[in-house]
C-alpha cells in the first residue's frame, strides 16, 4: 500500500477544520501537523482534531521534514508572507483566497510558484460541485450555444446587524475590499471557469450599509451570530463595502452583472448564476446545489437533478453518489484536493491543472483592484492582469 502524503495546516479558524475534514476523506492524506499563533492554542486544536503534531508558529511546521503539503488557512493579511515561506521551504501549497492583499504580492507569488516547480492551488471550491462541472461542459460542448450574458449574485446575512463583527471588517487584516473580495471573488472565478473567458473590464458601485458598527471588546467566532451585552461593545467606523453591484465585460464580448451582499436577510450563502445562451439558458443556486434549471424559448423548461448517469462524462467523477443522494459544500474542497493530491503523488505540476492555481488567485486579486478603482473613479476600468 502506498504511503500517505503528509500535510500540515496553518490556521484553525472557520476554514482550517474544513480543510482537515476534506483532505482526510481522500484516504491517501495524513494531516500530520497543525500550526497556530501560540503553542497552547496549537495543542488545543491538535487534540480536538486528532492531529499528532502541533507547532506554536508556522515556521516550525515548515521546518518539519516529513510534511510535503501545506494548507494556508490564515487570515488574509498573512497569505502573502505564509505562501512565500511555504514555497521557500520547498513544500507544495494549497492557499485560501485571496492569494494576497494586492497584485504586486500575488504576481510575486505566481512567479515564485512557477519558478519553484512546486504544486500550487487556491481554494476556489465552488468549481468542484458536480453540476458546476456539468455547466462548464455544456458551454464547452456548444450545448448552450453562444453565451451572450451572465448574471447572478452572492448573498449572505452574517453581517446583517450593526453588532455583527468579524476580523474581515478591518481593512488591515482583510483588505480594502470586503464583500467583493470575500465572496464576489468566488462568483467571478466561477463564471470565468464555466465560460472559459476572462473578465476584462468592470464598472462597480460599492456601498457600506453600516458605516458604524459595534465592535466586541472580546473575540467572537466567525458565523457564530452571538450578541453580547451593550457594555461589551465599542463603536467602530467601517469603510469597506457591505453591498456591491458590478457590470463587467469578458474577453469575447460577453456582458454581465453581479451583486454581492453580506447584509441580505435570510440569505445564508446564496451563490447564484444564470448564463443566457443562443440555444438555452442555465441557472444554478449553491443553496440548492443538486438542481440546475435549464430554460428554453420553444419548449418546456427542465430541472436537471444531480445524477452521475445524466451528467457530461467529464463531470461524472465529481459526483460520488447516485441520484437522490445530495452532494454539497463539503464535497467541493474534497474534489479540489483530490485533483491536487493526484499531482502531488506524481510529483509534478501538470501543464494544464484541473484545479484553481496561483494564476487564478492572481486574476481574482486583479479583478478586485479594478472594482475598487472603478468605484473610486465612477467609470469603466480595465482589469490589469
Amino acid at each position: 500500500m502506498p504511503e500517505k502524503i503528509a500535510a500540515g495546516i496553518i490556521g484553525t479558524g472557520f476554514i482550517g477544520p474544513a480543510h482537515v475534514e476534506a483532505a482526510r476523506r481522500l484516504g491517501n492524506v495524513e494531516i500530520l501537523a497543525v500550526a497556530e499563533a501560540n503553542e497552547e492554542l496549537a495543542q488545543q486544536k491538535a487534540a480536538e482534531m486528532s492531529i499528532p503534531r502541533s507547532y506554536g508558529n508556522y515556521q516550525d511546521l515548515l521546518a518539519d521534514p516529513d510534511i510535503q503539503v501545506v494548507h494556508n488557512c490564515t487570515p488574509n493579511h498573512l497569505h502573502f508572507e505564509v505562501n512565500r515561506d511555504i514555497l521557500a521551504a520547498g513544500k507544495h501549497v494549497i492557499s485560501e483566497k485571496p492569494l494576497a492583499m494586492n497584485t504586486t504580492e500575488s504576481n510575486e507569488l505566481l512567479s515564485l510558484a512557477r519558478d519553484s516547480g512546486l504544486i500550487h492551488a487556491v481554494d476556489f471550491n465552488y468549481r468542484f460541485y458536480p453540476l458546476v462541472q456539468h455547466a462548464r461542459e455544456m458551454v464547452r460542448s456548444g450545448e448552450i450555444g453562444d453565451v451572450f450574458s451572465i448574471h447572478g449574485s452572492y448573498l449572505q446575512d452574517w453581517l446583517y446587524l450593526p453588532t455583527d463583527w468579524n476580523w474581515r471588517l478591518v481593512p488591515e487584516l482583510s483588505g480594502d475590499s470586503r464583500a467583493v473580495a470575500d465572496v464576489g471573488s468566488h462568483w467571478c472565478d466561477l463564471m470565468q471557469f464555466i465560460s472559459g473567458q476572462s473578465i476584462t473590464r468592470v464598472f462597480a458601485d460599492l456601498h457600506t450599509v453600516h458605516k458604524t458598527r459595534m465592535r466586541p471588546k472580546k473575540e467572537v467566532e466567525t458565523y457564530s451570530g452571538k450578541e453580547l451585552d451593550p457594555s461589551d461593545y465599542e463603536p467602530q467606523e467601517i469603510n469597506t463595502e457591505d453591498y456591491a453591484s458590478v457590470l463587467f465585460e469578458m474577453a469575447n464580448g460577453t456582458r454581465g452583472v453581479f451583486t454581492v451582499s453580506q447584509v441580505a436577510a435570510g440569505r445564508k450563502n446564496r451563490l447564484h448564476f444564470e448564463l443566457d445562451g443562443s440555444k438555452c439558458a442555465i441557472s444554478w443556486d449553491q443553496e440548492k446545489p443538486n438542481e440546475m434549471w435549464i430554460g428554453y424559448r420553444d419548449k418546456a423548461n427542465e430541472i436537471l437533478t444531480k445524477d452521475p448517469s445524466l451528467l457530461h462524462e467529464a463531470a461524472r467523477e465529481y459526483a460520488h453518489y447516485p441520484g437522490g443522494h445530495p452532494e454539497a459544500y463539503p464535497d467541493g474542497p474534497k474534489n479540489l484536493f483530490r485533483n491536487v493530491y493526484r499531482a502531488v503523488a506524481k510529483g509534478q505540476m501538470p501543464t494544464d491543472p484541473d484545479w484553481s492555481t496561483f494564476e487564478d488567485g492572481h486574476k481574482e486579486v486583479a479583478i478586485c483592484e479594478a472594482v475598487l478603482t472603478s468605484h473610486k473613479n465612477q467609470q469603466w476600468t480595465d482589469v490589469d492582469y
